[in-house]
């Protein structure tokens, strides 16, 4: 059976072929319409571009790409780090892919796996459909993820359930009985539900200690030190506010806490504050956290996927990192 081309592409998908050429290697340069049309043409008649088999002929193109939503948030940038570390003294560069919505994450997998100009790819945090899956594994492109689990990758889970547990637990050991929470709402469908989860973890948590999660001391917002700052304000004018506030993240935690200076509040005798990630700034401030290893989850991604592009018989692995409570000044 003959090899599908490019000119059988753009006759399928009804454009030009300098225009398949640009959904492969510039996606973000085609309008969405068109740019979907190309890609369904590309997985009907599995398309792979002359350029694409020679790379595989390649022993290493000496890249490991990441993806990455958010990558601007301080997690992110810690996480980041991890990887670049860990590929200091190693014959690879990293290159960054900065995915803001559904179909700019739909390309970057679509041209990655075609032009493989790359080694290996990490997906940070970042949601896949089963297509996107079938692509990687059919271009076999060895691939880690971080946060979302699938059994065709090695990846690395955050258990943000038992997070919110663990939270909700140290609270309530320390006499705490009314508890408030401060989390994510208005996601975009590409980001992984970690604040859900942990706001599942913690009302489950409180709950089987026989206490209540006032539905009145929740405040969800889009992630921001701002928000977390209007958070805490809603949540301490109410007439019985909570003595403690677990945030799902530290920077919402440095917004609640900088919220509670301008109430004049004293924290930890006033309201306690736990934040999630142990960020940079968390033991400068000061704030009794959750660690999530992100640095760690970083350096781990690069050895889970070395280690398969070294030897493909090795077996694809799940790791789960632990979890645990640094008590500093803010409890």
């Amino acid at each position: 059976m003959a090899h599908s081309t490019v000119y059988d592409v753009a006759h399928k998908a009804g454009v030009s072929i300098a225009t398949v050429s640009r959904v492969v290697n510039s996606p973000e340069k085609v309008n969405l319409e068109t740019r979907t049309k190309v890609l369904q043409a590309i997985d009907q008649l599995g398309y792979v571009p002359k350029a694409e088999a020679a790379a595989r002929a390649r022993k290493s193109a000496g890249r490991i790409a990441v993806l990455a939503p958010f990558f601007t948030y301080p997690s992110f940038v810690q996480r980041l780090r991890g990887v670049a570390n860990a590929l200091a003294h190693l014959p690879y560069e990293m290159t960054v892919y900065n995915v803001d919505n559904t179909a700019r994450r739909d390309s970057y997998v679509t041209s990655l796996s075609l032009t493989r100009r790359f080694d290996g790819l990490i997906l940070m945090a970042l949601p896949f459909t089963q297509v996107t899956v079938e692509r990687l594994v059919n271009n076999s492109i060895e691939t880690v993820s971080i946060e979302v689990t699938h059994p065709s990758f090695s990846s690395i889970e955050i258990d943000d359930h038992a997070g919110g547990r663990l939270a909700a637990d140290f609270l309530i050991r320390k006499g705490h009985k009314r508890l408030g929470f401060i989390g994510d709402t208005d996601l975009p469908d590409l980001a992984f539900p970690t604040s859900d989860r942990r706001l599942t973890g913690y009302r489950a948590a409180v709950r089987d200690a026989g206490l209540e999660l006032d539905p009145l001391n929740i405040s969800l917002a889009a992630q921001s030190l701002q928000n977390g700052r209007h958070s805490m304000h809603a949540l301490m004018s109410q007439p019985h506010p909570p003595t403690a506030v677990f945030c799902a993240s530290d920077t919402q935690a440095m917004g609640a806490l900088k919220a509670a200076h301008e109430l004049y509040l004293n924290v930890p005798r006033d309201v306690a504050i736990v934040g999630f990630d142990d960020l940079d700034f968390a033991d400068y401030i000061g704030l009794t956290t959750i660690r999530q290893h992100l640095e760690e989850s970083g350096r781990l991604a690069v050895e889970l996927l070395l280690s398969r592009l070294e030897n493909r018989a090795r077996p694809i692995k799940n790791v789960r990192l632990t979890l645990e409570v640094i008590e500093r000044e803010t409890t």
